[in-house]
């Protein structure tokens, strides 16, 4: 997941904050592995980075908003540790004279100990704040398909349609032979009138689960509409193409599953957080 895969990370998203003295760089990226956040923290003398996985950047902006909650109700703030796979991140609270921060380490099995320290800000945790505010703006691109700066792309070599790294949302019907266009039944992206009933639905979306991505793809050819839904897991795809006409009854049916089998998906933990007691003295 890391970065390093022989030059293959695609960078999806970059954002730069500036707390007080530091610079904090965020670089969401994606490499046949998955999709993970690069946090980097540059001071004029040192750089430290720690690498967050996809699945965890909704922790992440969990925990900033317990500590800038809590320190606004004055409640008690407690050091936090968040295990995510291989990794345990740690969440400290500590003061110097240039005032609180927020020491996050990462341990893992693969990379040294690394860590970040982020000031709270001169005035109600300012830098927290803004801190949380651009990691929510990456959790909520990192749930499209198409994220900003990443508006077109060139299909996959690798993989015909969708990108196993970031993609364009469509499925074109390449095919690796020669062919009539007339003999094609080409697919493209689907373009609703505002008087359409699925016109303000999104057109691309992907999930990830466990080791598998499932991409969500509206298209239409000279058949109609249909929704494609194609799982990717390492070099392996496959896809099934619903038409709209059965999009309810598949809805239904999902659903029902999910019904009849929640107390078992409820009980399933994507990560492990829990509160450090404070050392005794």
């Amino acid at each position: 997941m890391e970065g390093n895969s022989g030059g293959n990370d695609v960078e999806l998203l970059c954002k730069t904050l500036q707390v007080e003295h530091k610079l904090f760089y965020f670089d969401l990226k994606e490499n046949p592995r998955g999709r993970y956040l690069k946090i980097s923290e540059k001071t004029s003398a040192t750089r430290s980075t720690i690498i967050v996985p996809s699945t965890g950047i909704s922790w992440f902006l969990d925990l900033f908003n317990y500590y800038i909650n809590s320190d606004e109700q004055q409640q008690e703030l407690f050091s936090k540790e968040l295990q995510l796979d291989t990794k345990v991140f740690y969440f400290d609270i500590g003061e110097n004279r240039r005032g609180r921060f927020l020491k996050i380490s990462e341990a893992s099995v693969s990379r040294n100990r690394s860590t970040i320290i982020v000031p709270a800000g001169s005035a109600r945790d300012e830098g927290w704040a803004a801190f949380r505010n651009i990691l929510a703006e990456i959790n909520e691109a990192s749930q499209l398909f198409i994220l900003p700066n990443q508006q077109s792309s060139e299909p996959s070599e690798r993989l015909v349609g969708l990108s196993d790294d970031v993609g364009a949302g469509f499925i074109s019907g390449h095919n690796a032979q020669t062919t009539q266009a007339s003999d094609l039944n080409v697919d493209r992206p689907v373009e609703l009138s505002t008087q359409d009933d699925i016109g303000n639905m999104g057109v691309s979306k992907v999930i990830r689960a466990d080791q598998k991505r499932f991409f969500f793809d509206l298209g239409s050819n000279n058949r109609g509409h249909f929704l494609r839904i194609s799982e990717v897991a390492g070099s392996d795809r496959s896809s099934i193409i619903l038409p709209l006409s059965g999009l309810k009854q598949f809805y239904e049916m999902v659903g029902h599953f999910v019904e009849i089998t929640k107390d078992r998906i409820e009980g399933m933990m994507g990560a492990n957080v829990r509160t450090v007691d404070p050392p005794q003295r």
